[in-house]
């Protein structure tokens, strides 16, 4: 279903939220950015570095009044989400429709090459980048043909190196002590990576990351830059200087998987042990960014991309406590293990 205003025009009431940049100008003006290796053209002006201009942008955001999406989305049935964060329809057109209640809204068309963005009361810029560039790109994503994958990614030595999975598991909180360490972020919370002659590349997401109040203050040694993800969690949302935020793709090194808070104890030994590419691969396809879109295309894809990734990517178990002051220490046994010439099996520290 199309909108009633033509492709290339600002809708004509817009609403007054967040700041003077977050929504388009009257002039109607584009911004262009370039996150995780493809391109972006938005009605939305970010907080972060703008690229080139493109006339054919990989994906374009445009901004919808309420009435477009409740006309889009008119006898759609709402699904919850298994972690109940945010309620969807997939509509017989293929279309995707994704809302958090009193904060926003997007419809993703079938093609993926456009994202609709709704207003409905979130006062917090770092908010909308958080949603619709993770959770709302994703679905753009996968319908483009790309397999993200719910991961935290740094660069160590020239090398990108992930944490791979779960919301809750520590994969932001890993990475700030990286960051602690003079180490920088490629990406948080979404990575999309793909095959070169030599292996795979990881491409850079957005440059901030999402912190606990004291992890924020234990190894970025600040918060006061920070604003709250939304009103159910304290998580902040802390922008990664320019400094901190590696910017170009990296050469992916090895996956690291996060044995479940669930599973460790307080006192144990930082464990690490390679997994074989079978218990790979399932860890990859448990943590796809995007478990929603589960048409056959799709799914066979999935399964094909992830055995080419885990046969040329090391991909490895580490189980630590979740102890702010043994993080460190997990640090440096990451560190050592990417040193070591030879791979272990099992190493016990």
């Amino acid at each position: 279903m199309k909108p009633d205003w033509t492709a290339d025009s600002a809708p004509s009431a817009l609403p007054v939220s967040l700041d003077d940049r977050a929504w388009p100008s009257a002039t109607g003006a584009f911004y262009h950015y370039a996150i995780y290796g493809i391109t972006l053209r938005s009605q939305i002006q970010f907080s972060f570095e703008q690229a080139s201009p493109l006339r054919k942008p990989d994906i374009d955001l445009r901004v919808a009044p309420p009435g477009f999406f409740r006309k889009a989305t008119a006898g759609a049935i709402l699904k919850q989400t298994p972690s109940g964060w945010y309620r969807y329809a997939e509509m017989p057109d293929r279309r995707s429709y994704l809302l958090w209640e009193g904060l926003f809204e997007f419809l993703i068309e079938a093609d993926g090459r456009r994202v609709w963005c709704g207003w409905l009361g979130s006062t917090s810029l770092e908010s909308l980048q958080v949603y619709l560039l993770g959770h709302a790109l994703s679905f753009a994503l996968v319908k483009q043909g790309f397999e993200p994958l719910h991961a935290t990614a740094v660069v160590i030595e020239g090398e990108a190196v992930a944490f791979l999975g779960d919301s809750g598991f520590g994969k932001s909180t890993l990475a700030a002590a990286f960051l602690d360490a003079g180490h920088r972020l490629l990406t948080d919370d979404l990575l999309l990576s793909r095959p070169t002659a030599a292996g795979y590349d990881a491409f850079p997401g957005p440059p901030r990351v999402k912190l606990f109040p004291k992890v924020a203050r234990r190894f970025l040694h600040s918060a006061a830059s920070a604003v709250p993800m939304n009103e159910e969690t304290e998580k902040l949302v802390l922008p990664v200087g320019a400094d901190r935020h590696h910017r170009a793709a990296a050469p992916l090194r090895t996956i690291y998987v996060l044995a479940a808070p669930r599973e460790v104890f307080r006192k144990q030994s930082i464990r690490l042990t390679r997994l074989s590419q079978r218990e790979a691969f399932v860890e990859l396809i448990r943590n796809t960014f995007n478990y929603l879109i589960t048409d056959s295309a799709r799914l066979q894809r999935q399964y094909a991309e992830s055995l080419a990734l885990v046969s040329r990517v090391p991909v490895k178990r580490i189980s630590y406590p979740r102890v702010l002051a043994t993080l460190p220490e997990v640090r440096d046994t990451i560190v050592a293990d990417l040193a070591s010439e030879s791979p272990s099996a099992t190493v016990d520290c």
